[in-house]
C-alpha cells in the first residue's frame, strides 16, 4: 500500500488512491478553524493528483482549547466502523459551529450511521484509536493542527494550494533526480 512510514497507522483513514505514491498525513483537529480551512485544499490536491497523492487522517483532538475536538474524534471513529469516517469527517467541518452531542447524533442520522454510538459510553470504545493518534503525533513533535507530513517530511506554514501542490511537487523533482 503506497509510501509507508511510522506517521501511517495498520489500518489508517485514507482518501485517495491507497496506493498512490505520494502520502499526505494530516494530524487534526475537528473543532480547528485551521484544520477546516485546511479540509478542501487537500481534498482538491488529492483528487486532482490522478492517484498520485493520498490522505491519511490521524486524530489530534487540542483538548484543552477546544471541549468538543475528542468527542468528535470518537463519533468519527464510530461512524468509521460503519464505512462512514469521511462522511462523518466532512459533516463534523461542515458543522464545526456545534460539536455537542445532540449535533453529532443527529451528524450521525445525516451520514447514515446509527446514532447510538458516536457518543458517550458507547463511543469510549474508540478511544484506543484516538489516543494512539494522539501519542503518535506527539512523538513526531505535533503541537498543533493542522499538522501535516509529506512522505515523512514535516510541512511547515500556512496549507494553500500553491504551497501544498509545490511540496508534492518537490517530492516529484526529487525521486526523478534520484533515479
Amino acid at each position: 500500500m503506497g509510501h509507508r512510514d511510522a506517521l501511517v497507522p495498520v489500518q489508517p483513514h485514507i482518501r485517495g488512491n491507497p496506493d498512490a505514491p505520494v502520502t499526505i498525513v494530516e494530524f487534526g483537529d475537528f473543532q480547528c478553524p485551521f484544520c477546516r480551512d485546511a479540509a478542501p485544499v487537500i481534498d482538491e490536491l488529492v483528487e486532482a493528483s490522478n492517484g498520485h497523492v493520498r490522505l491519511v487522517w490521524r486524530h489530534f483532538p487540542l483538548f484543552e482549547v477546544h471541549p468538543y475536538a475528542l468527542t468528535a474524534a470518537l463519533a468519527a471513529e464510530a461512524a468509521g466502523s460503519q464505512g462512514r469516517f469521511w462522511e462523518m469527517h466532512d459533516a463534523l467541518f461542515a458543522h464545526q459551529d456545534d460539536l455537542s452531542d445532540a449535533a453529532l447524533v443527529a451528524l450521525a442520522r445525516e451520514v447514515g450511521v446509527g446514532d447510538d454510538c458516536v457518543v458517550g459510553e458507547a463511543a469510549q470504545e474508540f478511544g484506543d484509536v484516538v489516543e494512539a493518534d494522539y501519542v503518535d503525533g506527539l512523538a513526531h513533535q505535533v503541537a498543533g493542527t493542522p499538522t501535516l507530513f509529506v512522505n515523512g517530511v514535516r510541512f511547515e506554514g500556512r496549507v494553500t494550494r500553491d504551497r501544498l501542490r509545490a511540496a508534492v511537487e518537490a517530492l516529484k523533482l526529487t525521486k526523478a533526480v534520484s533515479r
